[in-house]
């Protein structure tokens, strides 16, 4: 019986150790929320979790972040509620200012308050011109035009917030 035991044993454990440790071998991974900004809006993407092999490398996300050395003038931001057409008008005129020394491209993401309600865009649908690249020391002007149907909604204020730049790669 004691034979049996260890012949028992010793099959238990050579079974035990022939099996790669890193074969099959899986672990969870966490892959944190984001919000990806585009000229033509933004998405959020929630926190997930993934089984990956264990030999699996994460590379970190990077989140997106605005141009630093990045200014903006007002040159004229104006809303008409009702332009007597069964429409509502948006109209602006945006100076974007480059005071680095080199070429940026990217998009201008813009942020308003609409009747309490703050949103973010790249405002390229309805826009004249974009600024899609800014020479060194330089400026452009991003120009903006839109009528809306009352239909949709009524707005009774349009009001700027703030504007950021995001370089595209």
């Amino acid at each position: 019986m004691k034979k049996n035991i260890l012949f028992l044993c010793s099959i238990v454990l050579s079974t035990l150790t022939s099996c790669s440790t890193t074969e099959n071998c899986t672990k969870t991974i966490v892959i944190p929320s984001r919000t990806i900004i585009t000229p033509t809006g933004s998405s959020y993407i929630p926190e997930s979790q993934s089984v990956v092999p264990c030999d699996y490398v994460v590379t970190p996300i990077q989140e997106q972040t605005p141009l630093q050395n990045f200014t903006y003038e007002v040159l004229n931001f104006n809303f008409t509620p009702d332009t007597g057409n069964n429409t509502n008008r948006l109209k602006f005129d945006i100076k974007l200012n480059n005071p680095n020394n080199f070429i940026i491209k990217g998009f201008a993401f813009i942020t308003v308050n609409t009747d309490g309600l703050e949103s973010s865009s790249g405002f390229t649908n309805g826009a004249i011109s974009t600024c899609n690249e800014i020479n060194p020391n330089s400026s452009c002007i991003f120009s903006f035009d839109k009528q809306a149907s009352l239909n949709l909604g009524v707005i009774q204020s349009i009001q700027l917030v703030n504007v950021k730049y995001y370089l595209t790669n």
